[in-house]
């Protein structure tokens, strides 16, 4: 291959890598996207693209379409038993961030929320609400007609819109209050001040470390808080498990406030945080490790405030 067509992949990786991160809601299986993209680039008659950019765009799409079905056929990710995968925010796979639609089409609640569409209504619905791009264009990168791309864009809006917690954009600073005093009610042991925290109708997931073979779920504000209470109250155990006692530090991933538990500075957990109207609405607890790679690597490579808790 010329220097110049591995130039102009290279020009629209990280473009590709943040469609196909929304697409499967996992980094790992994006760069392999992507990485497959470039591989039909190499073998393709680039003579015959018109436009590279569209050509990319549709080839990585629909590698992206063919995952989720191959998985979704080997029950790999049912919908509500699956969670994307968390991204410090500034990691440019995270791509535009400019509107709301745009941040929020990569929240962890939108992404945990896609895996209930098909891949073609997924795929519509990233391509327009992150990408912005028209309809015909998504006709033509998804072989359907423009009638059914608005179609499924509209049903997409509407599922996710019914079923989204919160929804609204929410001030960072005030977010980051309500999470610092969430964690300081989990680590007193007065279960009744995390009650006070969340929302009437408030849900928790939790990967369980990656050793539940099911997400663990939880819902009512006395049980959300029972298991929050749990979650965070040290013990021997779990310093074993983690490899040592963490600190906890406060950050954003995918936009959202979380608390992010560091062990010499390796992330070995973290539970990001919807809130609305000051209050909890939602939580995930993610600490299997496969799903913290590329999070731990960005959290390595930058600086951050001071842990809120120095040693749990």
């Amino acid at each position: 291959m010329d220097i110049a067509a591995v130039d102009r992949f290279e020009a629209s990786r990280g473009r590709l890598a943040s469609l196909a991160y929304r697409l499967l809601g996992s980094a790992a299986d994006a760069e392999d996207a992507v990485q497959d993209t470039f591989l039909r680039w190499q073998a393709a008659d680039r003579d015959q693209v018109e436009v590279p950019e569209a050509w990319l765009t549709k080839v990585v799409t629909n590698l992206c379409i063919d995952r989720l079905r191959s998985a979704q056929a080997r029950h790999e990710r049912t919908a509500g038993a699956w969670l994307p995968e968390p991204l410090l925010d500034g990691d440019p796979m995270l791509g535009p961030a400019d509107t709301f639609e745009q941040r929020e089409s990569v929240s962890l609640a939108v992404l945990t929320l896609l895996e209930r569409l098909s891949p073609v209504e997924r795929a519509a619905y990233v391509l327009r609400e992150a990408f912005s791009y028209p309809h015909a264009e998504i006709a033509g990168i998804l072989d359907i007609s423009e009638s059914a791309s608005q179609q499924h864009v509209h049903r997409a809006r509407r599922r996710v819109a019914a079923e989204r917690r919160g929804g609204a954009e929410v001030d960072p600073a005030s977010a980051r209050r309500v999470v610092e005093e969430f964690l300081a009610a989990a680590m007193s042991g007065r279960t009744e001040r995390l009650v006070a925290l969340l929302t009437d109708d408030v849900t928790a997931v939790s990967d369980g470390a990656g050793l539940a073979k099911r997400l663990l779920r939880y819902t009512t504000r006395e049980r959300v808080a029972t298991y929050v209470r749990a979650g965070f109250k040290p013990t021997a155990a779990k310093r074993r498990l983690a490899g040592g006692s963490p600190a906890m530090h406060i950050a954003l991933l995918n936009g959202s406030p979380a608390v992010v538990a560091v062990v010499e500075g390796r992330v070995v957990g973290a539970v990001a945080f919807d809130v609305t109207d000051g209050k909890v609405a939602s939580l995930r607890g993610i600490a299997a490790a496969d799903r913290l790679t590329r999070l731990n690597e960005a959290w390595q490579q930058h600086d951050h405030e001071a842990p809120v808790i120095n040693a749990w």
